[in-house]
C-alpha cells in the first residue's frame, strides 16, 4: 500500500503501459482516474481494476482543464499525474511524414504535457506537494531511423521533464520520466511498420535483455518514482529498456 491516501490521474490508461501503471497504483492503495480518449476503453479498464474512468483528449486544452477540475472536485486533491498518453507516426523517411501526422504526434506527445501542467500545477503548488511522471521513450535518447518526428517528440519530453523539475522543486513538486523500450502494447505494430516474426527478431536483437518491455515493468518503475520512497528524486529520466541505450 505504498500509495495509500493518494489520488492519481493516468492518461492513456485504457490500454498498454497506462493501464498497467494505473492498475498497479490501485493495488497500492491510490484512488486512480483512468483517463483516455477512448471512453469505452477507460470505462472497461477502470471497472476491471477498481478505478474511476474519465474521457479526455490530452491534446485539447478545454478537455484537459475539464478533466483536472473534475478530478479535484471528485477526489479532493490530485497527488500524482502520469502523462502516459502518446502516439507515433508509421515508419517513413522524415520528409514523407504528413503534416497532419506530425501535428498529431506533437500535440499528443508534447502539447499535452504543457496542457496538464497548466491545469494542475497551480493546485499542486497550493498544496506544496505533487509528483508528475512523463512517459517518454528510448527513442528520445537513442533514436531509430524512420521514426524521426516521434523520436523528436520524446526528446522534447525528456528536456521538458528536466526543465519542469528544476522550476517546480522549490514548490515541493517532483517531476520525473520513464524511457521504455518498445513494449507489448497497441503501439508496437506502429513502431515496427508491420508485425512479423522476422521484424520482431530484428527489433529484439537491439535489446540486450532480449525481450520487449511490459506494462508491469513500467508500473514497477512508475510506482517507485511516484511514491514517497523517491522523495529525493526529481529530474530523473529512467531507462526501462533492457539495456537498449547502453
Amino acid at each position: 500500500m505504498r500509495l495509500a491516501g493518494k489520488t492519481a490521474i493516468v492518461t492513456g490508461a485504457g490500454s498498454g503501459f497506462g493501464q498497467g501503471i494505473a492498475a498497479r497504483f490501485v493495488r497500492e492503495g491510490a484512488q486512480v482516474i483512468f483517463a483516455d480518449i477512448n471512453a469505452e476503453a477507460a470505462e472497461a479498464a477502470a471497472a476491471a481494476h477498481g478505478g474511476t474512468a474519465c474521457h479526455a483528449d490530452v491534446a485539447d486544452g478545454d478537455s484537459v482543464a475539464a478533466m483536472i477540475a473534475w478530478a479535484i472536485e471528485a477526489m479532493g486533491q490530485v497527488d500524482i499525474l502520469v502523462n502516459n498518453a502518446g502516439v507515433t507516426h508509421l515508419p517513413a523517411p522524415m520528409e514523407e511524414v504528413s503534416e497532419a501526422d506530425f501535428d498529431r504526434v506533437l500535440a499528443v506527445n508534447c502539447k499535452s504535457v504543457y496542457l496538464t501542467a497548466r491545469a494542475l500545477v497551480p493546485h499542486m503548488k497550493a498544496r506544496g506537494t505533487g509528483a508528475i511522471l512523463n512517459i517518454a521513450s528510448t527513442a528520445g535518447v537513442s533514436p531509430r531511423p524512420r521514426l524521426n518526428w516521434y523520436n523528436a517528440s520524446k526528446g522534447w519530453m525528456i528536456t521538458a521533464t528536466r526543465a519542469m523539475a528544476v522550476e517546480l522543486a522549490p514548490a515541493g513538486i517532483r517531476v520525473n520520466a520513464l524511457n521504455p523500450v518498445a513494449g507489448e502494447t497497441p503501439l508496437l505494430k506502429s513502431f515496427m511498420g508491420e508485425d512479423t516474426p522476422e521484424i520482431r527478431a530484428k527489433f529484439l536483437s537491439t535489446i540486450p535483455l532480449g525481450r520487449f518491455s511490459t506494462p508491469e515493468d513500467l508500473a514497477n518503475a512508475a510506482l517507485y518514482l511516484c511514491s514517497d520512497e523517491a522523495s529525493m528524486v526529481t529530474g530523473v529520466c529512467m531507462e526501462v529498456d533492457g539495456g537498449r541505450c547502453i
